[in-house]
């Protein structure tokens, strides 16, 4: 692969997840100027620098509390496991993440948790309807958040976000109690600090949905990096793309999903993720396959899983029945 492509493409994001996370710092520091002036500046900072280093990144096992599943053993899933071993050594990750399996139709993946200690969930959906050659580049990409730190960035992001409504909501407070004073004694009030404050929560969440965009092209980089085959990733996009409801909307539903404006979207759009993988192509050799025989079905372990589910005897949940 073209190195140079990728280090330029890594110092861009790396570039832009500061400058947001700049902005968001700033827009911290005005709002807390405008209530408080300079000291509750200082003291603002202070707590979020503070928070940062408490804040936990969720853990697997909060994971497994939302999502009901199971964690699956390397003897289940060894082709998913050798995956996931040669890709963790590749990233550099000090141990190997454990796959979580969701039985849930749709297609779906993530991965939470410390460099230390991780966990990659897949879905029933989308073992069964990827390749393991698309497993694998899905795998890189979620591997990837884990090596980068993005689920520490994301938090710290939409701490800051939170902190930032929450100061926004207070100078909104504050100067409602003070227009009594400021109409008697016929004094115009004061129109810029009030569109910072209503303005603040708009602004915060759409830098760190700008955020999120970002790290998730700086995953795609990273797996494609991590697997020699941006093909890989890309032919996954968009088979996800395809199957994940917007193929059915269109076919069944024509018109029904409003365009969603490209500010408000939280991850990039498909055919823009696509294009910058396939910008990766390497240009005198074909990849290396992560894992012999990665463009067979990749759903063993699920027809496996499914025969045991259907030995069992299901059991009521909030949700439902589950087995």
């Amino acid at each position: 692969m073209d190195r140079e492509r990728l280090i330029a493409h890594k110092l861009a994001n790396a570039l832009q997840s500061l400058l947001l996370l700049g902005a968001l710092a700033l827009l911290l520091g005005l709002l807390a100027w405008i209530i408080g002036g300079g000291p509750f500046v200082l003291f603002a900072l202070a707590l979020v620098a503070l928070l940062y280093l408490i804040n936990p990144v969720a853990s697997p096992r909060l994971v497994t509390m939302l999502y009901p599943g199971r964690v699956l053993h390397w003897r289940e899933a060894p082709d998913h496991y050798a995956i996931l071993r040669e890709l963790a050594a590749r990233a550099g990750l000090p141990t190997v993440p454990q796959l979580y399996y969701i039985p849930s139709p749709t297609l779906q993946a993530f991965a939470t948790g410390r460099p230390e200690q991780s966990l990659v969930a897949v879905s029933d959906g989308l073992v069964r309807g990827l390749s393991l050659r698309e497993q694998s580049g899905v795998l890189a990409h979620e591997i990837s958040h884990i090596a980068n730190g993005d689920l520490a960035v994301m938090a710290f992001a939409d701490l800051l976000s939170r902190i930032a409504g929450v100061l926004s909501l207070v100078g909104q407070w504050l100067l409602l109690l003070s227009l009594p004073a400021l109409l008697l004694e016929a004094m115009e009030p004061p129109w810029l600090t009030l569109l910072i404050l209503l303005a603040a929560p708009a602004l915060s969440a759409l830098v760190q949905l700008a955020l999120s965009r970002n790290r998730e092209f700086e995953a795609d980089r990273r797996a494609a990096e991590l697997t020699g085959d941006p093909r890989a990733l890309a032919a996954a996009l968009e088979k996800l793309e395809r199957w994940q409801g917007r193929f059915w909307e269109q076919v069944l539903m024509p018109g029904r999903r409003l365009p969603e404006p490209s500010l408000l979207r939280t991850h990039p759009e498909t055919t823009e993720r696509v294009r910058r993988l396939l910008a990766f192509l390497p240009q005198s050799k074909p990849p290396q396959p992560v894992l012999a025989g990665w463009g067979e079905p990749g759903h063993r372990f699920a027809d496996a899983l499914a025969d045991q589910r259907r030995r069992r005897v299901p059991r009521r949940r909030i949700g439902g029945l589950w087995y």
